[in-house]
């Protein structure tokens, strides 16, 4: 009995301290609410984010806020077309005073990773990447070695720089849970992200007490153990099927050519399992999915030339196909 109560107190802190965290991610990222919570849930799933938008839209500045707010390792890379994968994942040197040769781990091996205008770094790096975050290894030297845990990337793409970029291969792409667009502000957003910008010029933070190692990781079971029904599992399915055309969505997808893999389904399940436990649940519903859907789909398929032509995306498919999909 006194086992379950520490389980059920610990279970309480965790939920409390990531609250804490949103809300403090929340007052530093204005009007960039679903961002902080995507960010959050690929953190408690293992997943990793891409970030899409135009230039001065605070991406970098979200991924640094988040980090900032957790007790985790944390490092930038600036994707260039010159990097090299062992600028990633490291390399082995000779020691003169030893006479032996020593790996010397990369970037790769911190826990959040931001990866800025990822679209920028060459293939071969994105390979290194690839099994980075798919494996959560890399192999350097003939050697795999395993990578820290947490671990999860946050990369982000420039959509109007299209010169010296590589177009992200699709392997890795479904390697990403999330895709999250970042529009242009409001202009009540807008001013008030002039006031917070104004006004950090001057404050002294205090600083938020980041999330602990431990919180973290009886959150994460918890998000695990977050029920999800058989109605709730079919409608994911159903989901993911329709991008193949199949079932009363399936109708909707005739601008897609690629459709999504399992691991679509498999991603928004755990996706719609973090929501729910951060939204106090220990249930996941229907909603939960159709809030997260278009985010964790959108990437995963391929359009048709037809639909490129005629300027439709992948977040419009996946709207048609989750409005014609029937929950039940």
């Amino acid at each position: 009995m006194h086992g379950t109560t520490d389980s059920k107190d610990d279970a309480v802190s965790a939920h409390a301290a990531l609250c804490t965290t949103r809300e403090a991610l929340r007052a530093r990222l204005i009007g960039r609410e679903a961002l902080v919570e995507r960010l959050l849930i690929a953190l408690l799933t293992g997943g990793h984010v891409l970030i899409e938008g135009a230039p001065g839209l605070a991406k970098t500045r979200a991924v640094k806020q988040f980090a900032d707010l957790i007790a985790a390792d944390f490092v930038r890379i600036q994707a260039t077309p010159d990097l090299l994968p062992a600028d990633l994942t490291g390399t082995t040197v000779f020691r003169p005073e030893s006479g032996g040769f020593e790996f010397v781990e990369g970037p790769l091996f911190s826990n959040i990773v931001l990866v800025d205008e990822i679209n920028r770094a060459p293939p071969k790096v994105q390979s290194a990447l690839l099994e980075a975050m798919g494996e959560r290894q890399i192999s350097a030297g003939g050697v795999t070695r395993a990578l820290a845990r947490p671990f999860m990337v946050a990369a982000t793409q420039n959509p109007i720089e299209h010169e010296g970029t590589y177009p992200l291969p699709e392997a890795q792409l479904d390697r990403f849970l999330f895709f999250v667009d970042i529009p242009m502000p409001g202009l009540e957003e807008e001013r008030a992200i002039l006031d917070l910008a104004l006004s950090e010029r001057t404050a002294v933070d205090g600083g938020a007490r980041p999330l602990g190692r431990q919180a973290l990781e009886a959150a994460q079971a918890r998000v695990a153990a977050t029920h999800l029904s058989a109605a709730v599992r079919d409608f994911i399915v159903r989901l993911v099927a329709a991008t193949r055309g199949i079932g009363a969505g399936g109708a909707a997808a005739g601008d897609i050519e690629h459709a999504a893999s399992p691991r679509g389904s498999i991603g928004l399940a755990a996706a719609a399992q973090a929501r729910a436990w951060l939204e106090g649940r220990d249930h996941v519903l229907p909603s939960d999915v159709e809030a997260l859907c278009v985010d964790v789909l959108c990437g995963r398929i391929g359009l048709s030339y037809r639909a490129r032509a005629q300027g439709r995306t992948g977040r419009e498919a996946i709207a048609a196909v989750l409005e014609r999909t029937p929950v039940v």
